[in-house]
């Protein structure tokens, strides 16, 4: 699709069907990356394929399961194979169970750990592998969360997942670096995806959603767009001394 920030970069973008990571992948393409978008929900994942690429964009899809090793390694293969290299990672596949700990059972604890985090850890690994085997090095822009930097009620399992997130963002950055591997991540804070919006439609919702708006001193929630060019930010050149950053995108919830 021309020129732009990523002009020729290979990207890979996880949980890319909606979302986020849609709204990544979108600016992504306007930005000339040539993509692979990946996602477990195989048939939304063919329509924004179907929609990039009638925009002219570059884009493999590949549908399948972070969590799972062949899956998230054939993710970052389709890269490798389509364009010859991996530039950019945007791991952002994720579940977001909302729940108090007395009401999460372990089975709940381990879906959640092997998507958000074991999924991340996967994509990042095979990632960084492959930007390692060859010159020029990589971006790395992990999804995190405002749930990641400090304690919520209510996310029992989710919030301890994007810890690892955070964590993980750091110590790949210093890993990483000698070999020119940036590794970010930025935190949203709560923002109008699908999910959230759904959040007004189930019992007490919207008191949740009136009450989650007031702790964002900006006084409304966040856009996906909004995330996503902070994430542009990140995969780009633009950044290219920023390492082991984790950059908040919440509104100004985390400066209170």
């Amino acid at each position: 699709m021309g020129g732009g920030r990523l002009a020729g970069k290979a990207a890979v973008v996880t949980g890319a069907a909606r979302g986020i990571g849609r709204a990544t992948a979108e600016l992504f393409a306007a930005e000339g990356a040539r993509l692979v978008v990946t996602d477990v929900d195989a048939a939304a994942l063919d329509g924004l394929r179907a929609a990039l690429a009638a925009r002219g964009a570059e884009v493999t899809a590949v549908a399948g399961d972070v969590a799972a090793v062949d899956d998230a390694r054939s993710m970052i293969a389709a890269a490798v194979r389509a364009y010859g290299r991996i530039d950019v990672l945007v791991a952002n596949a994720g579940i977001l169970p909302l729940s108090t700990v007395d009401r999460t059972e372990p089975e709940d604890w381990d879906r959640v750990m092997a998507v958000d985090g074991r999924g991340m850890f996967l994509t990042c690994k095979y990632a960084i592998e492959e930007m390692a085997a060859r010159p020029g090095g990589g971006a790395v822009v992990c999804v995190s969360s405002i749930s990641g930097v400090a304690g919520q009620a209510g996310q029992a399992a989710y919030g301890p997942a994007k810890f690892v997130a955070t964590g993980l963002t750091k110590h790949l950055a210093v890993e990483c670096a000698p070999q020119g591997i940036r590794v970010n991540a930025v935190a949203p804070g709560t923002i109008r995806t699908d999910r959230v919006r759904d959040l007004a439609d189930e019992p007490g919702g919207a008191e949740y959603l009136d009450a989650i708006v007031r702790l964002h001193p900006l006084g409304r929630l966040g856009e996906p767009a909004e995330v996503a060019r902070a994430i542009l930010f990140l995969a780009s050149d633009e950044a290219s001394f920023v390492t082991g950053a984790v950059l908040p995108v919440d509104g100004g919830y985390l400066a209170q």
